[in-house]
């Protein structure tokens, strides 16, 4: 039987990252992005989020920067495209339990697939989304599998990068708009 990947949350966080779910080499390491090919941690690091790049052996840490990772899914497959709609399905209640129980700023879903099911929208875009989900604040991120081949290595950057401007730089209102 394949293990479960434990997550790595905690009240209050700046951001959680969630998976579509673990890929077979992370439920067997027992850690998240641990494959290869995997470009989470590398895309994490680039884009401002840690001083450098966390080895997944270390995947732990990232709670020391205010972030979290979990899943959508629990069931760790070589594919995410391996998960059924009804897995999705049975998956968004204990999703929003889990959210609502850690409160985090933002919730940052890798890949449309989970927020698409988990939102009940046909279709979301990149980037920031204008509703919140479970009073968390919305991103939808490019997955950084690498089976998904349709972002390079740049590209997931400036994604994460918008991201992490968002959560570590204020909005500024202009005098204008406060005297209104």
């Amino acid at each position: 039987m394949i293990p479960l990947l434990t997550d790595l949350i905690a009240n209050n966080l700046t951001v959680v990252f969630c998976g579509i779910n673990p890929g077979l080499k992370s439920a067997w390491d027992g850690h998240h992005f641990s494959g290869r090919s995997n470009r989470f941690w590398k895309v994490l690091h680039l884009s401002g989020f840690t001083p450098n790049e966390i080895e997944p052996l270390n995947d732990a840490t990232i709670l020391d920067f205010g972030y979290g990772l979990t899943t959508a899914v629990e069931r760790a497959t070589v594919r995410a495209d391996e998960l059924s709609k009804h897995e999705f399905a049975n998956a968004i209640e204990a999703f929003k339990i889990k959210m609502n129980v850690y409160q985090p700023q933002y919730i940052a879903f890798l890949g449309k697939p989970t927020y698409i099911a988990f939102s009940g929208k046909k279709q979301v875009s990149w980037g920031h989304q204008p509703e919140d989900f479970c009073g968390a604040k919305v991103w939808v991120l490019p997955n950084p599998s690498g089976l998904n081949r349709g972002f390079t290595l740049n590209d997931l950057v400036i994604h994460y990068s918008e991201l992490y401007v968002a959560v570590t730089k204020p909005v500024i209102i202009s005098e204008k708009a406060d005297r209104s």
